[in-house]
């Protein structure tokens, strides 16, 4: 009988690396989806601040505390990462875990922010994508969830499925930006 070896999403295709950005794959974590019912909202932030110290995030935020997060992740969606949800989350949302369906890599440097804009169709100008948002967008022809916790670092996650093509796609980017910058332009 075969054996199955757990590998991460992004297995042998990272880190890539480029004058002024470098693209790894983030440590796998849980990552849990929380979807409050309908009208509980409030009792479900409430949960989560007893739970995990985290208020459920308005659109387009993303929160820390002690080394779990939570992001808005779409309409009435957010995303735990870091730890599993607090038992009584359960009686006010719809809980999945969606820890094997994600590939969640981390893109940094001072380039980061142009090799972006290469690929997705949003500003992430530091003034449009402060620290602590979180963008539902594209990523080329991709759905992504960008992440940016601060500084010149970005946080991506793609369908596990199209993790190869993400890499592909932002290693391309990453070469295009770092050739311009080459030629001083």
């Amino acid at each position: 009988m075969a054996e199955l070896i757990a590998k991460s999403p992004a297995h042998g295709l990272v880190p890539v690396e480029t004058a002024g950005a470098r693209l790894t794959e983030a440590p796998l974590a849980p990552i849990w989806s929380i979807a409050p019912l309908r009208g509980k909202t409030e009792a479900v932030s409430d949960a989560l601040e007893q739970g995990h110290g985290l208020p459920f995030p308005a659109p387009g935020t993303l929160h820390a505390f002690q080394g779990v997060r939570i992001a808005w992740s779409g309409l009435d969606q957010a995303f735990l990462m870091g730890a599993s949800p607090a038992p009584e989350l359960s009686r006010d949302a719809a809980l999945s875990d969606q820890s094997d369906g994600w590939a969640h890599m981390i893109l940094e440097g001072s380039a980061a922010r142009a090799v972006l804009a290469r690929l997705v169709p949003i500003d992430l100008a530091p003034a449009a994508c402060p620290p602590g948002s979180a963008r539902r967008t594209l990523l080329g022809h991709m759905h992504t969830l960008i992440l940016h916790p601060g500084g010149d670092r970005f946080e991506l996650l793609v369908f596990r499925s199209m993790a190869e093509t993400a890499v592909h796609e932002v290693a391309r980017a990453m070469t295009a930006v770092a050739a311009r910058a080459a030629i001083g332009d």
